[in-house]
């Protein structure tokens, strides 16, 4: 069994997760700690599960989505998970961090190239990937179809989706990521969304206003 932990950290309150078995190996995904005092309780909380951590993933790479990447991989002796075509996204989060007035400790590169249909491993669990371009250009999410749950990054959040106005931003994509990747899951899978709380798919396909069940495709 898959146990999850989310932790809301930085200014823009960007929700990250750890995900471990009883192997005690766990994934890190979209570390967003701000300060030390972050830093500090995820490095307690790994330590005090006695958690091995054994990668480092981005949902996409966002600068409160990676603020936390170059402690985490230097902490951890951990490459970089994520999609290729996010490259620019991440080229980008110093000029983010700037417009921001954010102090921001450069994110390593991606050193590891995750897309649709691979899987991410640890212990004895798996995760599959969906490709869900449109808040970014590289976004994936990660899905476990034993446990039905989803950690979707920025796509869908409760009654709302992910914003099309920053850079290689495309809405018509991220429609059509919701629609056929998102709600092709079963309404009984939980959501974690990158900001806010869970949702289900099937509370968002009967009442989020942007892609209901009556613009969702066929």
């Amino acid at each position: 069994m898959i146990n999850i932990q989310t932790f809301t950290f930085g200014p823009f309150q960007e929700n990250m997760t750890i995900l471990w078995d009883d192997s005690l190996e766990c994934v890190i995904i979209d570390p967003g700690m701000y300060t030390s005092a972050d830093e500090k309780q995820v490095v307690d909380f790994i330590a005090e599960n006695k958690l091995i951590p054994v990668k480092l993933l981005n949902t996409h790479c966002h600068i409160d989505h990676v603020m936390g990447n170059r402690f985490i991989a230097d902490k951890y002796e951990l490459k970089l998970h994520a999609h290729r075509l996010d490259i620019p996204t991440l080229e980008q989060s110093e000029i983010a961090a700037k417009m921001y007035e954010l102090s921001y400790t450069k994110s390593p590169d991606i050193e590891v190239f995750i897309d649709e249909n691979d899987t991410i491993s640890f212990g004895k669990s798996e995760m599959s990937i969906l490709f869900t371009p449109g808040h970014a250009p590289g976004h994936v999410v990660f899905v476990n179809h034993d446990q039905k749950f989803v950690i979707n990054g920025d796509v869908l959040f409760r009654g709302s989706v992910g914003r099309v106005d920053l850079p290689g931003s495309n809405p018509p994509d991220l429609i059509l990521s919701i629609q056929n990747q998102m709600y092709k899951l079963g309404d009984d899978y939980e959501v974690y969304c990158g900001h806010g709380p869970n949702t289900t798919i099937g509370y968002e396909k009967k009442n989020n206003p942007f892609v209901n069940e009556n613009t969702a495709g066929d």
